[in-house]
């Protein structure tokens, strides 16, 4: 598996390329802006784009769908209850002072259980309510992404639509934290961690 991390936008997403290194088929989680700085990068590992996640949908992680999935014809997936927010990200966005491009439609919506395939890849939804309606986490191997769910030392914040703490927390703790320790976690944004890192010394949703 091959793995490549690109921070993006005003609000630095870190976007992520998961790619097969025996079939070259690539996902890119949560495109938040820069799509030529991925499209360039897939290019650079020759990748071929498939599959389009946005792990939920604010503005700052869905910037740059239009133009991956355009360019590449590529599936856009993202949860099911997240799609209304994904329609208002133009909105959201001027409320920051930013603006954003607007996402097409998704190809399909996600549901929390299922998996998906990137060559001989096999990902893993797991639906994270609490930052907003639809988050979700994807495990590929021992790799988390965790989008805005689960960061390094803390959690995504609640206070946005569609925001809950109790539910937030109670879904990584039951989720995410009972997963091997040694996975590690790739963040929305900020640096990578582990599952045991954060079960034992995470402020919010650690055991200590």
């Amino acid at each position: 598996m091959l793995i490549r991390a690109i921070p993006v936008g005003p609000l630095q997403v870190n976007c992520f390329i998961v790619g097969c290194c025996k079939t070259r088929e690539a996902m890119v989680v949560d495109p938040g802006d820069e799509g030529q700085k991925i499209l360039d990068l897939l290019r650079r590992e020759d990748l071929r784009l498939k599959t389009v996640v946005n792990t939920h949908g604010h503005f700052d992680h869905i910037g740059a769908n239009r133009l991956l999935v355009e360019t590449t014809g590529a599936e856009l997936l993202i949860h099911e209850k997240d799609v209304p927010l994904m329609a208002l990200a133009t909105q959201h966005a001027a409320l920051y002072g930013l603006s954003t491009t607007p996402s097409p439609a998704p190809t399909r919506t996600l549901t929390g259980g299922e998996s998906l395939q990137i060559g001989e890849l096999e990902v893993t939804v797991i639906h994270t309510p609490g930052h907003s309606l639809g988050g979700i986490c994807l495990l590929v191997g021992g790799h988390l992404f965790s989008g805005d769910s689960l960061f390094a030392g803390s959690v995504g914040r609640t206070d946005l639509p569609g925001g809950d703490h109790g539910i937030l927390i109670d879904g990584v703790k039951k989720r995410l934290l009972v997963l091997p320790e040694e996975t590690v976690v790739h963040p929305g944004h900020g640096p990578d961690t582990t599952i045991g890192e954060e079960k034992y010394n995470n402020p919010f949703v650690g055991i200590n």
